[in-house]
């Protein structure tokens, strides 16, 4: 599930950086939500594989910590991004007109930015918070499941709710993958002459 997560998310980045068609406000969006899924499931998925393998589950108090602070960092970013897609969506449908003038690169660039300068602030705040109320809570059995649907499934699942479901990603995800397949060809030299 985290190779899917990462190579599915990995691939839209790759689709919509190569296709210059798909450098509006919403793709712009839409592949740092990938960037962040990456970011996020990476965050916590490494350790717990690590864990698995060698049946420990030790971790430092620093690792920890960090390890918090970047799960909720990531994790805001994510839903602070969807909130923008979401504005975004809006001034597409309900002024289309206006859309390019509305939401041009430089207020794209900003919102992008506020998304990030809150959720540093909040996440703060909120790693207080867990870490006292995890203190307190007992019966982790409840929250291990969220916490996998949360840290794996969710970011696996983001591509294909947002991505593959749209035409002109999956256009240029078919000419992405055919000039990275033409390319590899010529360069293993299994390109046939006339």
């Amino acid at each position: 599930m985290y190779l899917t997560t990462i190579f599915g998310n990995l691939l839209i980045i790759l689709a919509i950086i190569s296709n210059s068609h798909l450098h509006t406000p919403m793709y712009f969006f839409l592949s740092n939500l990938s960037f962040i899924d990456i970011c996020f499931t990476s965050t916590t998925i490494p350790k717990i594989l690590f864990n698995i393998q060698t049946q420990s589950r030790v971790i430092t108090y620093q690792g920890c910590l960090s390890q918090l602070y970047f799960f909720i960092l990531f994790l805001g970013m994510d839903n602070f991004l969807l909130s923008i897609m979401a504005y975004d969506r809006f001034v597409a449908i309900c002024h289309p007109l206006h859309y390019t003038v509305i939401m041009n690169p430089r207020l794209c660039g900003t919102l992008l930015l506020v998304s990030w300068i809150s959720v540093v602030s909040l996440s703060y705040c909120t790693a207080v918070g867990v870490y006292l109320s995890s203190a307190v809570s007992k019966d982790s059995h409840p929250s291990a499941i969220a916490s996998v649907m949360y840290t794996v499934v969710m970011p696996m699942m983001n591509p294909f709710i947002y991505s593959l479901r749209n035409k002109d990603i999956k256009r240029a995800l078919n000419t992405f993958l055919g000039t990275a397949a033409l390319k590899l060809t010529n360069v293993l030299g299994l390109k046939k002459h006339p």
